[in-house]
């Protein structure tokens, strides 16, 4: 799959090239062109640190806060956090070209992608985390449990954000996400008992198959389909102009929905965090290594690879980017609210969330340092 571009780094009218015919992908609304939207966009690493140390305050400083937002729980994720999740997705998954999805599988190369995506995702991945669970963490069997469940989550969300940010190929993202979606509810299970009871010989692990398939079919289903719904039906009742201008008003909606669901992450964990600050910092340590070298390395591999710079960057997102709810989920469900495993899967997306930010600016400067076109 050849995306032919001119600029340095992606811009928002890339096109694919399609068995003889030329796709042009939609001009980005002006929310994913980094600068448009002047503050929002400009300072976002800024808006989130800003919502994280809110979050920790009122976590802290206001007792009811993290009772209050862990009250109500939506397949095992408290509502507020499943909201914030939902409202992050669907603006995006809106903006994708799911008329031309039949055409690309159609393409050799795109399965060389999603084959190349599926080792890294579901084999180098966990076993990278596995490895770093165990070398900063050979005392803490229930924190290096949680870790490890955080690894073998592939994530389903906030990957789309990461992907939009750094100029990745949006077209190309929703197919893995999908694909890592069907793979999660398959392999996620089998993976977690050989990971944890085989090979980290503790049998203390239960895993359900329903916990997996429903936290998928409500963080990914609900938001697909109804982006599904709202693009067909968009461009048939109001035209392409009219839905470009209803992405216009739409697309802010996912930096916002990313903004509330870290505050309320960390306002939900704050106190906890604060008052088991050295076991956090401990399960910190191996997320931000995790983080940068398996990011780092798809980056490099993939620019060898000559997959150019859209497809290296989707592919590097998607390595590092965990399914923290799913972790989440099945940690509370299998070991309890008030576990080391829970406290383990909860750090993730505190860490996950500062780190990768930081990565789409550091890609982002890399591409324009090295004159790394989108071509191939």
């Amino acid at each position: 799959m050849e995306h032919k571009n001119e600029s340095d780094l992606p811009d928002t009218h890339s096109s694919i090239e399609l068995e003889g015919q030329n796709v042009r992908e939609e001009p980005e609304s002006k929310l994913f062109q980094f600068r448009s939207l002047g503050l929002l966009d400009r300072f976002l690493a800024v808006w989130i640190l800003l919502a994280m140390i809110i979050g920790v305050l009122l976590g802290n400083f206001v007792e009811e806060t993290g009772p209050a937002l862990q009250k109500g729980k939506f397949v095992g994720v408290s509502v507020p956090i499943a909201v914030g999740l939902l409202v992050m997705m669907y603006p995006i998954l809106c903006k994708v070209q799911y008329e031309t999805l039949r055409t690309l599988l159609q393409k050799r190369d795109l399965w060389i992608q999603i084959a190349f995506s599926i080792f890294v995702n579901w084999i180098v991945a966990p076993f990278l985390m596995f490895g770093l669970a165990w070398a900063f963490l050979p005392d803490k069997g229930d924190l290096r449990t949680g870790l490890i469940l955080v690894g073998l989550g592939r994530c389903i969300a906030m990957v789309l954000i990461w992907n939009v940010l750094a100029g990745g190929d949006q077209s190309y993202c929703a197919i893995l996400v999908v694909i890592n979606s069907i793979l999660q509810m398959i392999l996620f299970a089998p993976l977690a008992i050989l990971f944890i009871r085989v090979i980290g010989n503790n049998d203390q692990l239960e895993l359900s198959y329903s916990i997996v398939a429903k936290n998928v079919a409500v963080f990914l289903g609900i938001p697909l389909g109804a982006a599904i719904v709202t693009r067909f039906l968009g461009r048939k009742l109001i035209g392409d102009h009219g839905y470009d201008v209803f992405m216009t008003w739409l697309s802010p909606w996912s930096l916002i929905g990313l903004l509330y669901t870290t505050l309320v992450l960390f306002a939900s964990q704050g106190r906890q965090v604060v008052h088991q600050i050295v076991s956090v910092v401990r399960v910190a340590a191996p997320l931000v290594v995790y983080f940068v070298i398996i990011f780092l390395v798809v980056l490099f591999v993939t620019r060898r690879l000559g997959f150019g710079y859209q497809l290296s960057v989707t592919q590097s997102f998607t390595a590092a980017s965990n399914n923290f709810e799913l972790a989440i989920a099945v940690a509370v469900a299998t070991f309890g609210p008030e576990s080391d495993q829970a406290l383990a899967a909860t750090v993730g997306p505190l860490i996950e969330v500062p780190v990768l930010i930081a990565l789409v600016y550091i890609v982002r400067a890399i591409a324009k340092r090295r004159n790394w076109k989108t071509s191939t």
